[in-house]
């Protein structure tokens, strides 16, 4: 009998050393899937701050962009109004050089 009871104590303590192995992996495991998980969570933040980075860049970019197209056509109304000036002076002065030809002519 006591060969048998010391038999189920054996088999008793393999049992809970078992028991103790299996609740330590399962501990093991969750820690590592958690700095997993905390890894990719921090991946993610990055990669989310990385987007909102570059969805502000493209949004600045875009302003420059109008702003630049704003200066052209101030530019080029400018250039045009410059051009008319010019056109204008010409033909008041080939109109006075006219009036003068007449004049003298009479």
């Amino acid at each position: 009998m006591e060969g048998r009871e010391a038999q189920t104590k054996n088999e008793a303590l393999k049992s809970h050393l078992a028991i103790r192995c299996g609740k330590a992996a399962i501990l093991l495991s969750s820690l590592k899937s958690s700095r997993c998980r905390r890894l990719n969570l921090n991946q993610i933040m990055n990669e989310e701050d990385e987007k909102e980075m570059l969805k502000k860049e493209i949004g600045d970019l875009k302003m420059k962009l109008v702003e630049e197209r704003l200066r052209n056509k101030r530019i080029k109304l400018c250039g045009f109004m410059e051009l008319l000036l010019q056109l204008l002076v010409l033909l008041s002065l080939i109109f006075t050089f006219l009036l003068l030809f007449v004049f003298t002519s009479l």
